[in-house]
């Protein structure tokens, strides 16, 4: 893939689309070749709890689509769950709900481009969010709408970044960005862009990984620290640069952050995925209390880190994390309104922290089937391609 500049991007969106949404309908007509491994994967107990979580959504979604939020990230998290169980926008069971939730999202974005219409302070949190949710839809839909919201979309991802590479939380460049739950957000967004045929400006890229890099701290020698000093050390991704807030959530943000860039032979992966493992594990003995597993924010790039690094951390560890999922579902068919839901955590209350759990919970079910783009082996090529003669010391 060659380069271009971002401004660029919507002629190459607008004529792309026909050819992306042309290969997604010949791969969803062959979706079986993607299908889980094995048991060891997808059980019969985990696609049941699927299903009841996807039966939750669309029971409770609402005419506006939205599961009575105005936050876009979230909303997109509910059109991604069914997504990833392989509907599509306006086809198949759940495919109107789909729309909808695609709908609502379309309908706020701002001439900006911006993805949010919650405070500002989560203006990059929702933005990078959708972006990467519209991402993915993208090819899957006939709707003429993604693709100029999508190239607007990513355009103010380039706009923003700060100048250490990150970003702030509202839509602004500074000089100094904030804390890697931001850049995992673009992250994601910047890789979707790419897995469904389209391009990134290296440069913004290249920023971001020197900014990721910088979120590691080794335990025993100074964070900024030569290389070979640092990976004598255990040590893990954090909150901010220099230490600080060096929690499960972080190690596996930082892991989906270099894998989406393509580091994929980065050395601090396998030191964080130590981190990431030895978390499931020890979740694992308390599994007889039926407690979700982690927030439902951890639990997003958990199951993404283990995925995405693969064998043995996946094949380990996954069926851990699946069965906790799967057991920690509220199953009351006596209560329509909470049968087949996770519940909310403490970090989002209420409805849309229903939706938000539920959401994560149905995604990491759904991820051996292997539907959305993001998952597919032989995309990471595209992004090793157009990194490959570049570099980030």
């Amino acid at each position: 893939m060659t380069s271009v500049a971002m401004p660029g991007l919507r002629s190459y969106v607008a004529s792309a689309a026909v050819v992306v949404s042309a290969l997604a309908c010949i791969f969803f007509m062959h979706t079986v070749a993607a299908r889980a491994e094995g048991e060891w994967e997808i059980t019969p107990a985990s696609e049941e709890a699927l299903q009841l979580g996807l039966e939750w959504l669309a029971r409770n979604q609402g005419p506006q689509g939205n599961w009575q939020s105005n936050d876009l990230g979230l909303v997109s998290l509910g059109a991604l769950a069914f997504m990833a169980a392989g509907h599509m926008p306006g086809r198949g069971q759940y495919g109107e709900n789909v729309q909808r939730a695609l709908d609502y999202v379309l309908r706020n974005v701002k001439p900006s481009g911006l993805l949010n219409i919650a405070d500002a302070q989560r203006d990059m949190y929702n933005h990078g969010l959708s972006t990467f949710v519209l991402g993915q839809a993208y090819g899957m839909s006939n709707d003429p709408r993604i693709g100029p919201v999508l190239d607007r979309a990513l355009k103010l991802i380039a706009q923003t970044q700060c100048g250490d590479g990150g970003w702030d939380y509202q839509a602004r460049p500074q000089r100094q960005g904030h804390d890697l739950s931001l850049a995992v957000m673009q992250a994601k967004a910047l890789r979707s862009a790419v897995d469904s045929g389209l391009e990134v400006p290296p440069e913004v890229i290249e920023l971001a990984i020197r900014s990721v890099r910088q979120h590691y701290s080794p335990r025993g020698c100074p964070y900024n620290a030569p290389e070979d000093e640092q990976k004598k050390y255990d040590g893990q991704f954090t909150y901010n640069k220099g230490g600080g807030q060096a929690t499960v959530a972080m190690a596996a943000a930082g892991v989906v952050c270099l894998q989406e860039f393509a580091q994929y032979d980065d050395w601090r992966i396998e030191k964080n995925m130590k981190v990431i493992t030895a978390a499931i594990r020890e979740g694992d003995k308390n599994r007889g209390r039926r407690n979700v597993p982690f927030d439902a924010y951890t639990l997003y790039y958990v199951g993404q880190a283990l995925y995405q690094v693969g064998d043995p951390h996946w094949r380990e560890c996954y069926p851990l994390l699946r069965d906790a999922v799967v057991a920690s579902q509220i199953r009351s068919p006596g209560q329509p309104e909470r049968h087949g839901m996770w519940p909310s955590d403490n970090r989002v209350g209420g409805r849309p922290g229903e939706l938000f759990m539920t959401s994560v919970s149905c995604f990491i079910l759904a991820i051996p089937n292997r539907y959305l783009p993001i998952l597919q082996e032989g995309k990471i090529e595209a992004m090793r391609k157009q990194m490959q003669s570049r570099s980030f010391d």
